[in-house]
């Protein structure tokens, strides 16, 4: 197998094999009457279709209309909304990454859907008939129910992506970050353990580099130095983290930081705002 390949599908089995997730909500609609749903904003959301046609806003970056086996996958970047006409059945599938995958969040598609879904990924495609509530949602009814909904949901994301990427709408290279396996290692371990005390020995020794060389070619391709990118990669941390209720003191201990007063520092000048004051603007998320 070519070396670019290996790497790539390597990349696409780390990718599937780190992500969890919450679920906000799951329904299943059956619409005895014309219905519309409103996707939440920043939710990632599965739309399995199981009978009839679902339609959508005309835009370029979406089909009009969903038919019985497809499936469309959003990150909620911007609002959607669907169109189920009386006699169609779809699944809606609200979820949210887990913190520790929030950064595999910039290697999902903003927007993709699969034509025929149910001939590529027919095993998840059954589960997606079985997934949720008829019109409600979820509320767990027996010992156990979050845990084997969240392992369902989990594999019907997965099949989206890993058909996405085999029917060639993933970009070129995708999902590296960098285009580099060594580089990408690397990034992959800053971003699992951002409150790590990094050193450039340490990363150069992910990458199989020396010292000088690794912070040359880090820099070239990322266009940052490694400690840029750490601290980069811990505001970005801190941000979810604040945003979640976490607080001042406990986030600077998580990513790492020696005091409350050189966390705020950083965090000040990377967003231009003290971290109290981007922890009051944050949002309870929703729980499993």
């Amino acid at each position: 197998m070519p070396a670019p390949v290996a790497a790539r599908q390597d990349a696409l089995e780390r990718l599937l094999g780190d992500l969890t997730i919450r679920i906000r909500s799951q329904i299943r609609v059956l619409a005895s009457a014309d219905e519309v749903i409103a996707l939440e904003p920043d939710a990632l959301s599965v739309i399995y279709v199981i009978a009839g046609d679902v339609h959508l806003p005309t835009g370029a970056a979406h089909p009009d209309a969903l038919s019985s086996g497809d499936v469309l996958l959003v990150s909620g970047q911007s609002p959607l909304t669907l169109r189920v006409p009386t006699g169609a059945g779809v699944l809606v599938s609200r979820l949210a990454l887990a913190d520790e995958a929030a950064h595999l969040r910039a290697l999902l598609p903003d927007i993709a859907w699969i034509r025929r879904f149910d001939e590529l990924e027919p095993a998840a495609a059954a589960l997606a008939q079985h997934i949720g509530v008829e019109g409600a949602i979820h509320s767990p009814e027996r010992d156990g129910d979050l845990v084997i909904c969240r392992m369902m949901a989990t594999t019907l994301l997965q099949s989206v992506i890993r058909a996405w990427s085999t029917i060639g709408c993933a970009p070129e290279g995708w999902p590296s970050r960098t285009g580099d396996a060594f580089l990408d290692r690397v990034v992959e371990a800053i971003h699992q353990e951002p409150g790590r005390e990094w050193t450039v020995e340490m990363l150069a020794g992910i990458g199989a580099m020396s010292r000088s060389v690794f912070a040359s070619r880090f820099h070239t391709t990322l266009g940052r130095s490694p400690a840029s990118y750490v601290t980069e990669v811990r505001m970005e941390s801190a941000k979810r983290m604040l945003e979640a209720g976490s607080s001042v003191s406990d986030t600077s201990r998580r990513l790492g930081y020696n005091s409350d007063e050189g966390f705020s520092r950083a965090f000040r000048k990377a967003t231009g705002v003290a971290p109290s004051r981007w922890r009051q603007r944050g949002r309870t998320p929703v729980s499993a």
